[in-house]
């Protein structure tokens, strides 16, 4: 089989290594893919979703995998059906579920799924007036792609009508924020769920947990992701069953009814209040870093999973998975999530514990390839990820790899997984 992976980031590298092991892959792509992608396929530089179908044609591709949500909610999955290929993603319109909070939102309340009392708007009184009938803190969120950048927890009525008015001007987040959501802050904890559809069917991958703030113990700014681990003890059968009937069912009936039905990963962000799931967001896609963990503890053939998504035929797939549990440490260059940063050079020790470090790898993302050396270029630049018998092990194993990689300037938390812990 012939795979295309689009994306060119530590989830795209992540789904790589699964496929690279998987012996039904005799050739695989990545479109445009990044500078330690090379080592597991070939990058393809067609930045046009119409030429790169027929670039899939031309080569025989049997599978694409959409990695990034750009894609989806610009209509490459839409594309490549129109012209018979084989492509696991949303479709245009089913993207809308990350593509418009708005809509999002509104889909929730039509379809009676557990979500945060809101109002989706864009006039700033109205915002204003309901921000006032709310406690502090305040949820406020730009409509459109912020690249999981474009929520505000306001900490004061006046910071929250300031981040609404920066919305709807265009000063904080472009277009993208011409609508915004005002809504409840929900006290509890955070997972993330995700769930592979055919658009009839679908499989409930490992509950994970991301770890978004910059720094250790949740506090400064919020970020892509610092790193994750997964399964998480946080839930349990009764809360996998509340969130199948309460949330999952609904969003996929839901779909249909709207003519969208939902093929691809839905990647559901909760917030657990009181053991009850209510929903934060819809992604369509894998997170990162959550794909970097689920991808190491998938047992069944990664080809086979997507395939059979991608051809309606999940009701037909035994997936496996390793129990084991996994851990992904982000490592971010100098001045994320801030600035750019210089290009640093990466250099990985040669392994002296060997052992310890069974059961590791990197997972490569913000990265450029010059005379064969990998140079830091991105704001998150790679992953280290652990795998072991308990989160204890994997920590440990993630971590110690950490000590063996070295960039200028690079940055990492050093408590990823410490809510997990605290149940150990």
């Amino acid at each position: 089989m012939n795979v295309m992976v689009i994306g060119s980031g530590g989830r795209e590298y992540s789904i790589g290594l699964a496929l690279k092991k998987d012996t039904n892959i005799e050739k695989l792509f990545f479109a445009p893919g990044n500078g330690a992608t090379t080592q597991l396929g070939e990058n393809v530089l067609i930045k046009d979703y119409e030429k790169l179908a027929d670039f899939a044609t031309l080569q025989g591709i049997d599978l694409t995998i959409v990695g990034p949500e750009n894609a989806l909610v610009d209509g490459v999955v839409d594309i490549f059906k129109a012209k018979g290929l084989v492509i696991f993603g949303a479709s245009k319109a089913a993207a809308r579920l990350e593509g418009s909070k708005i809509f999002m939102k509104n889909f929730l309340s039509r379809y009676n799924i557990p979500t945060a009392k809101f109002i989706e708007t864009t006039d700033a009184h109205k915002a204003f007036h309901f921000i006032e009938t709310l406690t502090l803190p305040i949820v406020v969120k730009a409509d459109g792609l912020c690249a999981g950048k474009g929520v505000i927890i306001a900490q004061s009525h006046q910071e929250a009508k300031d981040a609404v008015s920066d919305m709807l001007s265009g000063k904080s987040f472009g277009d993208a924020g011409r609508g915004v959501v005002v809504e409840e802050f929900l006290d509890g904890y955070e997972l993330s769920l995700f769930v592979i559809c055919d658009g009839e069917n679908y499989k409930i991958l490992p509950a994970a947990q991301d770890h978004k703030r910059l720094l250790d113990g949740d506090i400064g700014p919020n970020t892509g992701g610092m790193g994750a681990y997964a399964p998480t003890p946080l839930i349990d059968d009764v809360l996998y069953k509340k969130v199948e009937e309460r949330v999952i069912k609904p969003t996929l009936e839901g779909m249909k009814k709207e003519n969208s039905p939902f093929e691809g990963v839905l990647f559901i962000g909760l917030m657990i209040v009181k053991n009850e799931p209510i929903v934060l967001e819809y992604n369509v896609r894998f997170g990162d870093p959550e794909c970097e963990i689920i991808m190491p503890l998938l047992k069944s053939p990664a080809s086979e999973l997507f395939y059979k998504a991608a051809t309606k035929d999940l009701k037909n797939l035994n997936i496996e998975f390793y129990d084991k549990y996994a851990i992904a440490v982000v490592m971010a260059s100098e001045n994320y999530p801030y600035d750019t940063s210089k290009p640093a050079e990466i250099i990985v020790d040669k392994a002296v514990h060997e052992r310890q470090l069974e059961d590791t790898h990197i997972s490569y993302a913000g990265v450029s390839s010059e005379d064969g050396k990998l140079y830091a270029t991105g704001g998150r630049v790679l992953l280290c990820v652990g795998v072991g018998n308990s989160i204890k092990e994997a920590r440990d194993k993630a971590y110690m790899l950490c000590g063996q990689v070295h960039f200028a300037g690079k940055q990492f938390r050093k408590d990823i997984a410490y809510q997990a812990l605290k149940h150990d």
